[in-house]
């Protein structure tokens, strides 16, 4: 397991992780551009690259295998696919939700998009089993692809993305979500690929700031010559596809708000970083005149998509609350009535949201998620032949406990090294799982009640964490060179074959451990002993 080198100044200010000579090539000097800022708005080169999406390829087939094989099996709805296979069949049938049993529009307190995507394997493959679980199990195999990119931007390494891919393609907890047509897949979805974009509009904001620089700009003149030519390559467009993603993802589930502030912050710091290595004399108050009109127009782009996704309702009258104002007396004016009535509509689901307080078998506290303290069962039967007296099969919500119960401390190593190398990757991926996590307990607070798949949006950026340390064991410490005064990752020979040793048994008792825990996973018909045997936390997991 290699990691591609790794640089950052002696100050620290903005660590690119870049080794080579950048997209320009070329020597520094011949261009005018010093090697170290050359190294911090480079992005990171991978290793293997010829390899890299052979590589990638094999794992997401992997991933495709686990999640397609077998999707129709257990017959019928399973735990709350009841509810969202059969309002995602009504949007087909309808254009909006509907009370089958008092036949009547429903009253649903998620957006719809999650409910579309569902439908559209509802439409393309039947109203059966695997109609309504195709879209989680495609969205759930894509999912890892992205991971596997993803990480091979942030860690400079094929083998490091691919990793990533690997231990998202085996966790339990990912399986099972991909291949039930429940909303949390989609969310996960939606975010990493926001993420990844993000990601994205951070390297192409780079490479024109160093072209610029490399053309004969001078970044710390003050007036107008100090910045990039204002053109076409000026529009963030990756950041922009990132607002659209988000706002897809808040179309599914309006937990995605959380990423929000998380985007702008990171766009903010990673902006001021920018400018900060290329000594623009004040790169704070440049970064929020030059992105704030951009971030603005992402908001809208946000707001406008969610609208979008409503659409169904918009453009239909049976809908819940569709002409709520005019039924209760009230001018209700071409679009702005169709638009105040959703918004009624929102102040009626963000009531129910807020006074939810029922108890629930199955109902979890956000400090229970990461060590597994409360699985969620979908489905169970004691029938079925197994050649044992009695049998048992169960699909249990259960991440692969050995990588769940890494993420702690994969969080405590990351931000440790994240600080003492001043690196800026830890500080994107903690944010990412602060945003999927932390509003939960201040919910837990109020009394809420809540369950393990909440956690879902944060499974990328933990295993991502737990990638990143893997790297750092692998590599051993960054080093400083004599010959260029920067922070390097300089090979030991000893120490890498150690390091790999260790981060390669890692993940293979990761797969072990995901294949003891399969037939839990998928639902498979095992002898009661076993499925006994599997249940680790007793009580807890049953």
């Amino acid at each position: 397991m290699t990691q591609a080198s790794t640089a950052q100044s002696p100050s620290g200010g903005d660590p690119a992780g870049g080794a080579g000579p950048g997209p320009a090539g070329g020597d520094p000097a011949a261009t005018g551009v010093p090697a170290i800022v050359r190294r911090r708005l480079a992005p990171l080169e991978s290793r293997l690259d010829r390899w890299s999406w052979p590589a990638t390829l094999a794992v997401v087939a992997l991933a495709a295998l686990l999640r397609l094989w077998n999707l129709g099996y257990p017959k019928g709805k399973i735990f709350d696919e009841t509810y969202y296979a059969t309002d995602a069949h009504n949007l087909l049938v309808h254009g909006f939700e509907w009370d089958e049993k008092n036949n009547t529009a429903a009253f649903v307190v998620h957006p719809p998009l999650g409910k579309w995507m569902i439908a559209a394997g509802e439409w393309l493959f039947g109203y059966n089993e695997f109609g309504w679980r195709v879209s989680a199990a495609v969205c759930g195999t894509l999912s890892v692809l992205m991971l596997i990119r993803i990480g091979r931007r942030l860690f400079g390494s094929t083998l490091l993305g691919c990793t990533a891919g690997l231990l998202l393609a085996v966790d339990g907890f990912h399986l099972v979500l991909s291949r039930t047509a429940l909303l949390d897949i989609f969310l996960l979805f939606f975010v990493l690929a926001a993420f990844g974009a993000l990601v994205l509009d951070r390297d192409a904001r780079r490479r024109r700031w160093l072209r610029a620089v490399e053309g004969g700009m001078d970044p710390t003149r003050s007036d107008g010559a100090g910045r990039p030519p204002l053109n076409w390559a000026a529009v963030p467009w990756w950041r922009l596809a990132a607002a659209v993603l988000l706002g897809c993802a808040m179309s599914v589930k309006w937990s995605a708000l959380y990423f929000v502030p998380v985007f702008v912050l990171l766009v903010i710091i990673w902006e001021a970083g920018l400018r900060r290595s290329l000594r623009v004399r004040r790169p704070w108050r440049d970064t929020f005149l030059d992105e704030g009109p951009w971030l603005v127009l992402a908001g809208l782009l946000v707001l406008v998509t969610y609208v979008a996704t409503w659409s169904g309702w918009l453009l239909t009258d049976g809908g819940y609350y569709r002409h709520f104002r005019a039924d209760n007396g009230q001018r209700e004016l071409p679009v702005i009535g169709a638009l105040g009535n959703l918004w009624d509509y929102h102040l009626a689901a963000y009531n129910f949201h807020t006074g939810l307080d029922a108890t629930h078998k199955y109902q979890s506290w956000p400090w229970q998620w990461l060590v597994l303290g409360r699985p969620v069962a979908f489905y169970w039967t004691g029938e079925g032949s197994c050649g044992a007296a009695s049998c048992a099969s169960e699909i249990l919500l259960l991440g692969t406990p050995l990588l769940w119960w890494s993420f702690i401390p994969a969080l405590a190593a990351m931000t440790w090294l994240g600080i003492a190398r001043r690196d800026w990757r830890p500080l994107g991926i903690g944010l990412m799982v602060a945003a999927a996590l932390l509003p939960w307990f201040w919910y837990a607070y109020q009394g809420r009640t809540m369950f393990a798949f909440y956690a879902a949006p944060a499974l990328p950026f933990l295993i991502l964490a737990v990638v990143y340390v893997l790297g750092a064991i692998a590599t051993g410490p960054p080093r400083r060179s004599m010959s260029t005064g920067l922070l390097a990752t300089v090979p030991d020979p000893n120490r890498r074959l150690i390091g790999a040793v260790i981060a390669g048994g890692y993940v293979v008792l990761v797969v072990l451990c995901f294949a003891f825990f399969y037939p839990i996973f998928v639902g498979q018909t095992i002898p009661y002993e076993e499925w006994s045997a599997r249940m680790w936390f007793g009580s807890r997991w049953i």
